[in-house]
Order: structure tokens, then C-alpha cells, then sequence
């Protein structure tokens, strides 16, 4: 089995690619080792000392660090990534669904700004979400209140030293380019 790595605009995050599928059903953030018992891979991930974040994008699995250099982090990461799918263990132990470890708040918006959140949502899915997925990340859509877009950025996006340009001239003129009512884009 070969696994490619690849630099994220955080650099304290790496993607990792083991050329198959890793979450088809959605994307799964883990940053508690106590969730991560429910995967057994990020158990071995977060077996690694330092990793402080898994994110299980569609094909991608990337690695949040909080101490340690990544030429010392990397081999361990990666055999615990070849062991995992040479054990043949599935990615969730208790086959629970994937939207029961999302993040319990709702989305919050305005009856009357349904049609305004409808295309901010086909916007992320279409032109945003698969640019973020490029990095490591993920970004989900929120609320929408008062011309403010409020995202969840995950994944190598969660805490990137970029992720406020990325928000601010990328996300936020993409958005009001297609709807003038939206003035900015926070990140929740």
C-alpha cells in the first residue's frame, strides 16, 4: 500500500491520501480522543503523540499536530494509517452514522432569507467545498443573518494561518459576486 502525502496551507496540518475511499457517507471531524474511540483508525491516529485533530474527508484523511515536527510524526502517522486498512477495520467501529458526530447546533437563518441561504449552499457545494477539499478542509454552511454568512471551517482549514484571506477575499467575493445581500462571511 502506498499513501501520498501532501502540504496544507496550515502548516500544522498534513493531508494524507491512501488512494481509497476513507468517508464516503461525509466528512468527520475528530478533535477529542474520546470521540476518536468510536473510529478505530483515528484511535490509532490519536495514539501518535502531538496529534491533536483527525479529519476524514471523502478520499483524504488529514492530521492536526499540536507538538512535534513532522519529520518525526510522519512515519508513525503513516503506519497507522497501513495498519488500519491492513486490519480491514471499518472507519466507524459502532457503525454509527456520520451526521451523529457533526456539531449538534442547528443553522440558523430567517424564513424569509430561505432562498438567499439556498443558493449560499449550492454556491459552497459547487464552486467552494471542493477547491477547500484540495487543502485538507472543509467548510460548512451555518447561519445566515443580517448579510453575514457564518462557516464552520474544518480540517486543515480549522486554525490555518490563511484561513482569514481565504474567507475574506476568496469565499466572501465569491459569495457577493453572485448575491449582492451579502455584505461578509464570518467564521463560528
Amino acid at each position: 500500500m502506498f499513501i501520498q502525502t501532501e502540504a496544507t496551507p496550515n502548516p500544522a496540518t498534513l493531508k494524507f491520501l491512501p488512494g481509497r475511499s476513507v468517508s464516503p457517507q461525509g466528512p468527520i471531524e475528530l478533535r477529542d480522543p474520546a470521540l476518536a474511540e468510536r473510529s478505530p483508525l483515528a484511535t490509532r491516529l490519536f495514539g501518535v503523540k502531538g496529534v491533536s485533530a483527525v479529519f476524514f474527508g471523502s478520499d483524504f484523511i488529514t492530521v492536526t499536530k499540536a507538538e512535534g515536527e513532522w519529520p518525526h510524526l510522519k512515519p508513525a502517522i503513516l503506519g497507522a494509517i497501513m495498519e488500519h486498512y491492513m486490519s480491514g477495520a471499518p472507519l466507524m467501529s459502532d457503525g454509527a452514522p456520520v451526521d451523529e458526530l457533526a456539531e449538534s447546533e442547528d443553522e440558523f437563518f430567517a424564513e424569509e432569507d430561505a432562498a438567499t441561504v439556498d443558493t449560499i449552499k449550492e454556491l459552497l457545494e459547487t464552486r467552494i467545498r471542493p477547491a477547500v477539499a484540495g487543502d485538507g478542509g472543509d467548510i460548512t454552511f451555518r447561519g445566515y443573518k443580517d448579510g453575514t454568512v457564518y462557516l464552520v471551517m474544518k480540517g486543515s482549514c480549522s486554525g490555518c494561518p490563511s484561513s482569514t484571506a481565504t474567507l475574506k477575499h476568496g469565499i466572501q467575493n465569491l459569495l457577493r459576486h453572485f448575491l449582492p445581500q451579502v455584505r461578509e462571511v464570518e467564521a463560528v
